[in-house]
Parts: structure tokens; C-alpha cells; sequence
């Protein structure tokens, strides 16, 4: 069965974005050439994109029409089908790309009937309300949080203090040169625990 891997940056303090849903603080790792060949290995492993409608405006200005430096990762994210959980947008161009498909309907149900479909796993990139609404419905498989070594202080948390969370299994740990740390982790299906 397909799964749904969530791959989000984060503080060391927790934080997804700032207060303002800001999310520069990992401005400073872009173009680290180990982050980059690490999503390019990954990408291989994904046929479909899972965005929520804020997310959708943000990438859709920067991946069609990407810098020079990012063009291997950019060609293969831009061929990569894309869904797009919105009540508000009708159609979802992406450049000169196919265009992403717009669902409107229960994300939680689209996701259910889409892991049973053959295919690679789907990725959920960024798109916090639509991360917190499948984490309560039990719907993402695999947590892939990659951990700034940055203080903001405050901002949007991609766990909620009242959010309930399964107890995780560790999968792998891996740290880049430039600081950042990968963690992964499955559901361990063990009891919830409540913050």
C-alpha cells in the first residue's frame, strides 16, 4: 500500500513558520548539495505531491521558474502529478507543467482512496493545516522532519499543544554538514499521548 510521507522543516524550538507564517529560517540551507541529492533519491520514490492551497501559491511562484542552482531537483519536482487540497481555488496551474489537480472534497478521504491505488508513496510538503488535519485522522505513514539549528522564539507549530501524537519509531537520524538534522519516523502504533 502506498504510503504519505510528511517532510517539513522545523526549529530546534518546534516551529514550522513564524508568527507571521514566515518560513526564511531555512533560507540558509538552500543549495546544500547533500539536501539536494538526498531529495533527488527521494523524489524517485514519490509519483505524486500533496499541497494544501497556501502552499500551492508559495511553490508555484518559485518551481516553475526556478534559480539555475536547483534546476536538476526543480525538473523532477515540476513533472511530479500534484494534488491540491483547497475549497477556494478552482484550478491550479503550474507553468509550462501539467497543471495540479484541485480537490475540494475530504482530504482525509481522498488520501484513504488513494493509498489503496497502485503507485510510489505521496509526499506532503509544507501545507501545516492540511499536515494537522491528516495527523488526526491518523493518515501520514511516515514523518521526515528536518530540524534547522535555529531559535525563532515563537511562531506556528507543526504539533499543537493539544494535539494528540502516536508514540513514533525512529527510522534513521542523519545530520548535514551545514547542521541540519534529518529525522524520521513511523507511527509505532503505540498509545496516543497528549501534550
Amino acid at each position: 500500500m502506498r504510503k504519505v510521507i510528511l517532510q517539513e522543516f522545523l526549529t530546534i524550538d518546534g516551529f514550522a513558520a513564524g508568527p507571521n507564517g514566515e518560513l526564511d529560517f531555512f533560507d540558509s540551507f538552500a543549495g546544500d548539495k547533500e539536501l539536494d541529492e538526498d531529495l533527488l533519491r527521494f523524489i524517485d520514490t514519490v509519483d505524486t505531491i500533496l499541497l494544501g492551497g497556501a502552499t500551492y501559491r508559495m511553490f508555484v511562484e518559485f518551481w516553475p521558474t526556478p534559480a539555475s542552482e536547483n534546476e536538476l531537483v526543480a525538473d523532477k519536482l515540476n513533472a511530479t502529478p500534484k494534488l491540491v487540497f483547497s475549497r477556494t481555488l478552482d484550478r491550479a496551474p503550474w507553468g509550462k507543467w501539467e497543471e495540479a489537480t484541485v480537490i475540494s472534497s475530504s482530504a482525509a478521504g481522498e488520501i484513504t482512496r488513494l493509498k489503496r491505488q497502485p503507485g510510489k508513496n505521496m509526499v506532503l510538503w509544507g501545507s501545516m493545516r492540511l499536515a494537522q488535519s491528516l495527523m488526526k485522522e491518523g493518515a501520514i505513514d511516515e514523518y521526515q522532519l528536518r530540524v534547522c539549528p535555529i531559535l525563532l522564539g515563537n511562531g506556528r507549530r507543526l504539533f499543537p499543544e493539544h494535539m494528540s501524537t502516536p508514540e513514533m519509531k525512529t527510522l534513521e537520524t542523519k545530520t548535514y554538514g551545514s547542521g541540519l538534522v534529518l529525522l524520521r519516523y513511523q507511527p509505532g502504533g503505540g498509545r496516543a499521548r497528549t501534550s
